[in-house]
């Protein structure tokens, strides 16, 4: 199991940022290529994990949908109770107060969005960020999400961070099978040209080599 990432904000930064309203990169909705990617799945048993999930639109509009075993997981309490006051019939167990770099369990997805972006963009953190999500899925799991294409997003030494296409291969590239990694086509218009979605596939046998001499900051 990787190191928890250091330097990353502590539970009081979130809790602090979610009571005041400081939440920028919240549409208040899920995100289109997440929401279209979950319309295409049948099977409604898979074990979906949303780590960072925040007000979590996605998990609510998964469970919606017919999904039994969604996940949510944010190290701050705040969302949580929010997201299970507007979604009263979701299962408390699976609302998960937690630390995703310690977190425990196996999954079908992992659905990122804006949680890759929330700590600060070092090469330790990034690569604990892959080496966990390879962890926690299942052999043929797939890890789905988006993330931003641009060098800074927020305001300097503040999430969220940003980054690029070629980057982010070299820490997932030496661990999953990359099934798509382009443009979004469907983002919001503020965000259009900005944001890749990716889908990558945990392969099954043998783990990866994860001291790949091509992860490099």
């Amino acid at each position: 199991m990787p190191k928890k990432p250091p330097q990353t904000p502590p539970e009081s930064y979130w809790t602090q940022r979610y009571r005041a309203g400081n939440t920028g990169w919240d549409i208040g909705y899920p995100a289109p290529p997440l929401r279209d990617y979950l319309d295409q799945l049948t099977d409604r048993s898979l074990r979906i994990l949303i780590p960072g999930a925040g007000n979590a639109y996605e998990a609510e509009y998964a469970w919606q949908a017919g999904f039994t075993q969604v996940h949510v997981l944010d190290i701050s309490e705040a969302p949580l109770a929010a997201f299970a006051e507007r979604v009263p019939d979701f299962p408390t167990e699976q609302l998960l107060h937690a630390d995703f770099f310690t977190h425990a369990g196996t999954y079908d997805l992992i659905l990122e969005q804006t949680f890759f972006c929330s700590f600060p963009p070092t090469r330790d953190n990034r690569m604990a960020y892959a080496e966990k999500t390879y962890d926690l899925l299942r052999p043929g799991g797939k890890l789905v999400g988006l993330w931003f294409d641009l060098p800074e997003i927020g305001a300097p030494g503040q999430p969220p961070y940003g980054g690029s296409r070629a980057e982010y291969l070299r820490y997932f590239e030496p661990r999953f099978a990359v099934r798509t990694f382009e443009t979004a086509y469907n983002s919001i218009p503020p965000r259009r040209g900005s944001e890749l979605f990716g889908i990558f596939e945990k392969p099954a046998g043998t783990d990866p080599d994860v001291s790949n001499p091509n992860i490099k900051p």
